[in-house]
């Protein structure tokens, strides 16, 4: 059950990134540290004040432990479930349970990852995670992971609804759009539908430009109760409605590719939230292929199933169109460090803050953050507003 009492009751009251893009020279953990400095300075706080962490890595089974060592805090309330990509959205009801109960008064949520710069082979991490996480029912066809889950995807919902490949381009070219107004993102080069559609083929029906980027980057944003966010540094951001929702592990096992767990998330974040698809004003989600856009908008309810394609056609999402959507670039164009989640929320928070330059969308009072996981697999979704919203 939401309880509707936790509406409002935490708000994010600084936020923070590092290392976007290339952190040649640094380690994870050090663009990570980076990042959460950066949240907390903005929070108008000390790192003395953070009592409260919450993170998680692919890379590593224990890391909140090292995270907390190299902060040099001594937190009393402590996260680390890994749930992929979604981690950082998920993390926000625990975190709003502990400081409601008393046990902590500031959290610190943050990740970093290095994965373009690092000296690690990728293709052996890969190796090893196919032993330490096997899947079953996929492992031993030998797929290109995660190209191969999410391929099959985009093939059933253009098979089941008619949904083209332009279509699919239509976000990787809105995405771009929103990056080019954003000095901070990676690609920034124009981009065009017959880009997307001519560029190489990695896992039919999706090219490369379909595919989010592989870059560095740290971020980290700091959740206190709202009645201390109002003496803090800067505007405060509410969180009115979180829920996580984990249906399946492997692709394989959706009883629906066209359908995702968000669907249960954001129905419950919007229950707890007291709002509907059509009184969000900015949406932010998980793009690490094009196919997420078009999936989060329908289970989401922005547009029906099996006709997001013709939803984002026309540019509908990109800069002046009728729903913002990933306005920093996203996954696709800004930045995707490998688990992306708590990059959607950073760019929210910024949103309501209207901190955003020429990509601010005007007047923005009420947006949607949905991560996901794994290969669709956990999907967390946060309604976040102003204080105009309560």
């Amino acid at each position: 059950m939401i309880d509707k009492r936790l509406r409002g009751s935490a708000a994010i009251a600084g936020v923070g990134h590092a290392g976007i893009g290339n952190a040649t020279g640094f380690t994870e953990m050090e663009i990570l540290v980076q990042a959460a400095h950066r949240a907390v300075e903005d929070a108008g706080l000390t790192m003395q004040d953070i009592d409260g962490i919450a993170t998680a890595s692919v890379t590593a089974s224990m890391w909140v432990m090292p995270v907390i060592e190299h902060l040099g805090i001594k937190p009393t309330f402590i996260e680390g479930t890994m749930l992929g990509g979604s981690s950082f959205i998920a993390h926000l009801m625990p975190a709003i349970h502990a400081l409601e109960s008393g046990q902590c008064n500031a959290v610190l949520v943050c990740y970093g990852s290095t994965q373009r710069t690092s000296t690690l082979n990728r293709a052996e991490i890969g190796k090893a995670r196919r032993m330490l996480d096997p899947q079953p029912y996929e492992t031993p066809y030998n797929p290109l992971p995660p190209l191969s889950s999410y391929a099959l995807a985009a093939a059933r919902h253009m098979h089941q609804y008619g949904t083209k490949r332009e279509h699919l381009a239509e976000v990787a070219v809105a995405a771009r759009q929103w990056a080019q107004l954003n000095p901070e993102a990676m690609m920034r080069d124009p981009l065009s539908i017959d880009d997307v559609l001519s560029a190489r083929m990695v896992s039919d029906p999706l090219t490369v430009r379909d595919c989010c980027l592989v870059t560095d980057g740290a971020g980290a944003f700091v959740l206190v109760r709202a009645d201390r966010a109002k003496s803090l540094k800067q505007k405060p951001v509410y969180v009115l409605g979180n829920a996580t929702a984990v249906w399946n592990r492997q692709i394989s096992s959706m009883e629906d590719l066209t359908v995702t767990a968000a669907q249960q998330s954001g129905k419950l974040a919007y229950e707890m939230a007291g709002v509907g698809p059509a009184d969000i004003d900015v949406v932010e989600v998980y793009d690490a292929f094009t196919i997420n856009t078009l999936l989060f908008l329908e289970d989401l309810g922005f547009c029906k199933k099996g006709e997001a394609g013709d939803f984002v056609s026309g540019g509908a999402i990109a800069p002046g169109g009728r729903l913002p959507v990933n306005t920093n670039g996203g996954g696709l164009s800004c930045v995707h460090p490998g688990m992306y989640g708590i990059f959607i929320l950073i760019e929210a928070v910024r949103q309501l803050r209207g901190e955003c330059g020429e990509r601010q969308v005007q007047g923005a009072e009420l947006a949607l953050v949905n991560g996901n996981g794994g290969t669709l697999s956990s999907q967390a979704t946060a309604i976040l507003g102003t204080e105009a919203t309560l």
